[in-house]
């Protein structure tokens, strides 16, 4: 860790430039001080983590072209050596520091605040001449227990030898003059000066003069002899247990407030967290039921209660809610660094774009999403981005550029994973398809379907087999993945000119708003975040009683419709006001013709058993108040099995 730090000290003060080789050393450090961390931990030491430490703090050293490192002294003779180098040198003496400046600085508390950091003055001082002696003051250093790190405690006595004028020092400090005290002897400044000097810095505090003036000997100023000690004062050396005593109001302030900061927050077991939101889904479902009983029995009394608590309850599920959501950005950042080394391994100059980090998802399904995204990253890396000398032939920039970008759209997240490089090949993928018999020869596909051919199982173009990908696995683990988050994967490529996947999910797993419908005798729910409007049966569905799905048109636009009766094959509907409700999910956009329209509702999302996975259209289930199980409408699903129904009748669908 010294070694790391000394070399972050040299790229920070500008006499080292960042390269590869210092990231990838820096790197590679980061990673061995986790391995360290991990051995005291666990309390078990490893000969190769050992080996490994001394190995990159030798490559360290090299970096910052310190010599090689000399074997450790013991105690003692380090000790001898430091006394000895001490007592040759000694404390500078007047001839020594003639013609040397005084500076005389003291930091204010809201220093560090403003962004201000002491060590760079001193550094930039260095620029303008030689700094011959530095004494911190420390007696305002608090006791630990008292300290408020985002203070700044400290002043600088400094001996400045340097043939630039006063007005070239002073503008050193010129951004710091609201936050410190700055003080500027010449080198010419007589023992009159020191004192004026003194009475503005200690006023009457004879233990403050005497400190003062000890360290302004040591450091050879010319002082007014009368009043210059012959040694240091113990103040000088030990700060008094009342000098401390004296800031401890000035801190205790600080400390609540600080205090206050850290109580804002609890860590909370993840498991009890999922049981709340599991008692609020059951509260929900209660106050659906003690909503129905209300309108049942007429009461307006009654009525204004259970809509008073189902509002609450409604506040407390969003609340509930609200606190398993992340940023997903936290997710994004570790392709940071698997971007830099995967470039680095296969020779690739590849930039990465993060946007939408702030977007908030569901904990739960960040954790499944890290592993996806993974796949998706990596084969952008290795199939997608072409080499830099061939982005050159083909008139591209050497750079490949990788973009993760996050939004919110029609109640749902997408995530999208793009590139800029060579794009999906169609003619390859449907030849590929066509060897392993996943179509038939005379099969005509659009572009979306041959993409998706890219999902099927042990589905893969690469030539030969890498570390990262190649190996006929991963994008089905993609997709089933997603899919288990009842969340949608798509891809759009262009050849020569890259891929975007777009992955859509859900915002979460737990508790949706719900527009309840009826088909039959059947309850489905949309999200409501995806309904648009609610319209009386258009002309063209009703002169096309027995179609499964058609057109319409609504206010000059032509949209696609699907009826729902039809489609889960209930026949002879006994509706007298049929209905369609506008929704749109995405790029999807089209109406669903049901029976009855029921409203609004407060829906909690059961998991269908496993016998109904394979139902695309159906995103889970829900327990109304009246005890009635209704079921959770998948756009997405429902337009891909409506769109398979449709290939397969245009008068009967087989229900999905």
């Amino acid at each position: 860790t010294h070694e790391v730090e000394t070399l972050l000290e040299q790229l920070r003060s500008g006499k080292l430039g960042i390269t590869d080789a210092i990231a990838a050393a820096l790197l590679e450090g980061r990673d061995q001080m986790e391995a360290l961390i991990g051995e005291v931990r666990s309390g078990v030491n490893s000969p190769d983590v050992k080996a490994r430490s001394e190995e990159l703090g030798q490559v360290l050293r090299q970096l910052y072209g310190a010599p090689a490192a000399a074997a450790p002294k013991a105690p003692a003779q380090a000790a001898s050596a430091t006394g000895a180098a001490m007592a040759s040198t000694g404390a500078p003496t007047a001839a020594s520091t003639a013609g040397a400046w005084h500076l005389s600085l003291r930091f204010g508390p809201d220093a560090l605040r403003d962004g201000m950091d002491p060590l760079a003055f001193l550094r930039y001082l260095r620029t303008l001449g030689d700094v011959l002696h530095v004494h911190t003051l420390t007696e305002d250093v608090p006791a630990l227990e008292q300290l408020d790190a985002e203070n700044c405690h400290l002043g600088l006595e400094l001996r400045l030898k340097s043939d630039r004028n006063r007005k070239t020092i002073e503008d050193v400090f010129e951004f710091a003059r609201e936050v410190a005290s700055i003080e500027i002897l010449d080198p010419q400044a007589g023992p009159a000066d020191y004192e004026a000097l003194l009475e503005r810095r200690c006023g009457q505090d004879e233990e403050a003069r005497a400190r003062l003036l000890w360290i302004w000997v040591s450091q050879g100023a010319n002082l007014p002899v009368r009043e210059a000690p012959a040694e240091a004062p113990a103040a000088a050396v030990t700060p008094k247990i009342e000098r401390r005593a004296e800031t401890r109001d000035r801190r205790s302030s600080a400390k609540e407030r600080r205090s206050a900061d850290e109580h804002r927050f609890v860590k909370v077991r993840a498991d009890k967290l999922d049981h709340l939101i599991d008692l609020i889904g059951e509260l929900v479902i209660a106050g659906s039921g003690a909503q129905m009983v209300a309108n049942h029995e007429g009461s307006p009394a009654f009525l204004e209660a259970t809509q008073r608590v189902a509002d609450l309850v409604q506040a407390t599920r969003d609340g509930a809610l609200a606190l398993r959501m992340v940023p997903v950005g936290e997710t994004f950042a570790r392709f940071q660094r698997v971007v830099r080394d995967t470039s680095k391994a296969l020779t690739k100059e590849i930039e990465l774009t993060v946007t939408g980090g702030d977007t908030e998802l569901d904990k739960s399904m960040v954790e499944v999403l890290a592993d996806p995204l993974m796949h998706l990253v990596r084969n952008s890396l290795d199939h997608g981005i072409e080499r830099p000398e061939e982005r050159e032939e083909s008139g591209k920039s050497r750079t490949g550029h990788l973009g993760l970008n996050a939004y919110h759209e029609a109640g749902s997240i997408v995530i999208e994973v793009s590139d800029d490089g060579r794009g999906l090949r169609r003619e390859r993928i449907v030849n590929k398809a066509i060897e392993r018999g996943l179509i038939s020869p005379e099969a005509q596909l659009t572009d979306a379907e041959v993409w998706q051919l890219i999902f099927a199982p042990g589905f893969s173009t690469a030539d030969k087999v890498t570390d990262l990908s190649g190996r006929g696995v991963g994008m089905d683990v993609v997709k089933r993945n997603i899919e288990s988050l009842r969340g949608q994967i798509s891809l759009v490529s262009t050849e020569g000119h890259g891929t975007t996947t777009q992955i859509r999910l859900p915002l979460t797993l737990a508790m949706i708003d719900g527009f309840l419908t009826m088909v039959g005798s059947v309850h489905y729910v949309l999200p409501l975040a995806v309904v648009s409007e609610c319209i009386d049966l258009p002309t063209e569905c009703r002169d096309a009683p027995e179609r499964i799905c058609g057109t319409f048109d609504l206010r000059g636009e032509v949209l696609p419709y699907l009826d729902l009766a039809r489609f889960y094959g209930v026949e002879n509907t006994e509706a007298r006001r049929r209905s369609l409700i506008v929704v749109r999910d995405g790029s999807v956009r089209m109406g669903l013709v049901v029976d009855k329209l029921l409203g609004e509702h407060q829906t909690v999302i059961k998991p269908l058993a496993g016998i109904f996975r394979h139902l695309k259209a159906l995103a889970g289930s829900t327990i109304l108040g009246s005890g009635d199980v209704a079921l959770v409408l998948d756009m997405q699903g429902l337009v891909a099995a409506a769109t398979q129904a449709s290939y397969r009748s245009p008068r009967a669908a087989t229900p999905q």
